[in-house]
């Protein structure tokens, strides 16, 4: 009877001290909003990238850890960059990149990087690329030409780049470009100057289509008397002649008319006026 009451009572606090170290040793995990998290499994193979927990509450075994990940969208700004453009000339530049982890990929990020994937990956490939691409283009499409094209460049090879890291790209933008005072003034004068250049080949441009406009129009007005003056024959001209004057001749007043004495022998009508 003793010896039975002495087993209970060691099952009871043998219970009572595994459920004090579930208790105490972090086997129950809550997993916040906009997290995702993978298992290290100490005594089951290690970390396992197969499987990805979402939010919520999670039991697992003492002995094993949760490794979490934030997922939402990040943010990293890298200023005051300095770039070498085409020439050799030095650019200070902005660049603001958002990115996020591949959620159901968090597992291999972190076998292969791990949580400084940020500093160690994303701000190194920025750096990086954007000197490379800038590398390609003079200041001047830097400053005003090509802004854009370079923007879509970078995003293009950055994204490429990270997704093969497991990392999502959401945008990569220019945010300050900042170049040599005495650059500037060249590049705004250089293109004030294609801008008068160009104010000045539309003017003669259209003083050309005008001067051709008024070319076809007096070529069409020629076109159209030759037309006319070779249709209208003496015969011709002699049937209008009596049109026109048996039209006067029924017309109400007083006239005389005077047959075969006018030009080409057609009628001559005297009115009383």
């Amino acid at each position: 009877m003793n010896r039975s009451r002495v087993l209970t009572t060691a099952l009871i606090v043998l219970g009572g001290f595994f459920l004090l170290v579930l208790l105490t040793s972090g086997a129950f995990i809550t997993i916040e909003a906009g997290y995702k998290g993978v298992i290290f499994r100490k005594f089951g193979g290690g970390l396992d990238t197969e499987n990805v927990y979402g939010q919520g509450f999670h039991m697992i075994a003492p002995w094993n850890t949760m490794i979490e990940y934030d997922v939402r969208e990040q943010i990293i700004n890298q200023k005051n960059m300095t770039v070498l453009s085409s020439d050799g000339l030095n650019i200070n530049l902005d660049v603001s990149v958002r990115f996020r982890p591949q959620a159901d990929k968090i597992g291999e990020l972190h076998e292969e990087i791990g949580r400084g994937y940020k500093e160690s990956i994303v701000e190194d490939l920025t750096r990086s690329t954007v000197r490379r691409i800038i590398g390609r283009y003079t200041p001047e499409d830097i400053y005003r030409l090509k802004r854009e094209e370079i923007e879509t460049t970078i995003q293009s090879e950055l994204q490429k780049t990270l997704s093969q890291k497991n990392i999502i790209l959401e945008s990569a933008l220019l945010r300050n470009i900042d170049l040599p005072e005495q650059i500037k003034i060249a590049i705004q004068d250089k293109l004030k100057a294609k801008e008068q250049a160009d104010k000045k080949e539309f003017e003669i441009d259209l003083a050309r289509k005008e001067a051709e406009r008024v070319k076809i129009e007096a070529q069409g007005k020629a076109d159209a008397n030759r037309i006319l003056s070779a249709s209208l024959t003496d015969k011709i001209l002699t049937e209008k002649g009596i049109q026109a004057t048996l039209k006067l001749a029924e017309s109400p007043g007083s006239k005389v008319i005077v047959v075969g004495s006018g030009d080409s022998g057609l009628p001559l009508i005297l009115g009383n006026q």
